[in-house]
């Protein structure tokens, strides 16, 4: 027993897997808390645009020897902003508008970076190297998640009324553009929080899927934060521990445990509807 024990807790062990263990949690957090908003304001489009769009922010940054989360969210809230304005100023649709901005951004990042040379390996920024976060990506990723969760759980009831009924949010006097490019402001943040750890490819998952997965299993906003959280934060330290065992990169394993639960939750929420529609029959 003591053997496999041993063998259970091993991942614990190692400095670079506790270090995973943590940056995976300090992104699973305010990533979750956003996703909630994010599913309920059907902006699943906006968040896979902005973790696109950065990537050119990141590459200037690395041009003009700047940090890469400066580049990176400047290049988000161009993104965003940009996005509304063409939104507001013309009969396109926002879907149709965010997909011609996010992939001319991506494709823009596309060409810069392969027209550098550097030994640095951006390619992390598009795939995650959660093994190999450095104390600097760590200390900016608890910055960044404190800032983020702070002022989703201060404005959250206004961010609320927004995301169900921006008319009416605006009708009872909130300032609605304020929460809306506020919103947009920390899905940015937590993007450029997530670059290093998740990348960008697979952080939209993040923004994503703890939100839909809390949806199916939730009656009241709250739970579904709660849900939303446990979620994440139980697929991070899930993923991380079994990608030591199978060898594989922490960040996709991460994801596709997301992926798994949102089938069987999505499963047994069509199950559970059934039942209560056989009752009532």
């Amino acid at each position: 027993m003591s053997g496999v024990f041993e063998t259970a807790m091993m991942p614990f062990l190692f400095p670079f897997m506790q270090t995973a263990f943590l940056v995976s949690i300090l992104v699973a957090i305010p990533m979750a808390l956003l996703s909630c908003y994010v599913v309920l304001k059907g902006w699943s489009l906006m968040g896979d645009a902005i973790s696109h769009a950065v990537f050119p922010g990141v590459v200037l940054a690395y041009i003009l020897n700047l940090p890469f989360t400066i580049g990176a969210f400047v290049a988000g809230m161009v993104c965003a902003v940009s996005t509304g304005w063409l939104t507001q100023n013309s009969r396109i649709k926002e879907d149709t508008i965010l997909g011609i901005v996010f992939s001319g951004m991506f494709s823009l990042g596309i060409v810069l970076y392969l027209e550098i040379e550097t030994d640095v390996h951006l390619d992390h920024i598009l795939y995650g190297n959660m093994l190999g976060v450095r104390l600097s990506d760590l200390w900016t990723g608890l910055v960044i998640a404190l800032v983020t969760t702070a002022f989703i759980l201060v404005k959250r009831m206004d961010l609320l009324a927004h995301a169900f009924d921006a008319q009416h949010a605006m009708a009872i006097g909130l300032p609605v553009t304020f929460l809306h490019y506020g919103l947009l402001a920390v899905i940015s943040l937590t993007v450029v929080g997530a670059l290093t750890n998740v990348g960008m490819i697979l952080s939209i998952s993040y923004l994503i899927a703890p939100g839909a997965i809390a949806f199916l299993w939730s009656r009241t906003f709250a739970s579904m934060m709660w849900i939303a959280v446990l979620v994440a934060v139980g697929c991070s330290v899930f993923g991380v521990y079994v990608s030591f065992y199978i060898d594989s990169a922490p960040a996709p394993t991460i994801v596709l445990s997301m992926t798994i639960l949102f089938i069987l939750a999505f499963l047994f929420n069509i199950w559970r509807n059934r039942l209560i529609s056989q009752k009532i029959a």
